[in-house]
């Protein structure tokens, strides 16, 4: 296979994109490694018809641990905890005082976290939104659907578009330079989760972000494009 794979490995490293693309609603300075300590950067975009924005309550999803959040300009960060001391939800409020007359700023909400060791699964942050008016009228806002937020078969992951999406990470494998072999446990139907990868291989199927490399695997004898992956099947993957 080796001998196959050479020009097109080559062309897909020389023009590979670098570009990054960055979730609305959650992200980081680095992917979301399953299994990896992530620093995640919450943001808070816009208020609620105007009002400010004063208080932000982000739910912790099962599985992830270590959680210690980060208090900022917003305000001091408060967590809460389960019976067996897991950190279940984080809420940053402001200061009395604080609440802003109008909806004029942009907030960034920090925290880390030890994610699962469970690759190619979205991971899903419910977060409430309260507005309040110097009057203390409040308005909140449920930012909970889990509809057309993932790139498996997860729960309703997929199923359509939402108003009010969770923020959410998508966990991409633990990887190193060079080539990697993975057992994929999940469905995997949207390919542009291997965007910074060189080349994904399959058995006779092959995949690449890169049009260029797309298209010598396309024109390839005996190999076919891969489109997606199902449960138990087993990739290589450079990078």
């Amino acid at each position: 296979m080796k001998s196959r794979l050479g020009p097109l490995c080559f062309v897909a490293g020389s023009l590979l994109s670098s570009s990054a693309f960055a979730h609305a609603a959650v992200s980081g300075t680095t992917p979301a490694h399953a299994g990896a300590t992530f620093e995640a950067d919450f943001t808070v975009s816009h208020g609620c018809d105007g009002a400010d924005t004063s208080r932000m309550r982000v739910q912790i999803p099962e599985g992830v641990t270590g959680v210690r959040p980060l208090d900022s300009v917003f305000g001091p960060a408060e967590v809460e905890k389960d019976a067996n001391g897991n950190v279940t939800a984080v809420t940053w409020t402001k200061p009395a005082g604080s609440v802003k007359a109008g909806d004029t700023h942009f907030f960034h909400l920090g925290l880390r976290m030890k994610l699962p060791s469970k690759p190619f699964t979205t991971l899903f942050f419910p977060t409430t939104q309260t507005c309040s008016t110097q009057a203390g009228v409040e308005t909140v806002v449920e930012w909970k659907s889990t509809a057309g937020g993932g790139h498996s078969h997860d729960g309703d992951a997929g199923t359509g578009a939402s108003e009010n999406p969770a923020p959410s990470l998508y966990l991409l494998p633990s990887r190193l330079p060079g080539w990697n072999q993975y057992t994929v446990q999940e469905h995997v139907h949207d390919l542009t989760v291997f965007k910074d990868a060189l080349i994904v291989w399959s058995g006779s199927q092959a995949y690449s972000f890169n049009p260029v490399t797309q298209a010598l695997i396309e024109k390839e004898p005996g190999v076919t494009a891969l489109t997606q992956i199902h449960p138990g099947t087993v990739i290589w993957v450079k990078y």
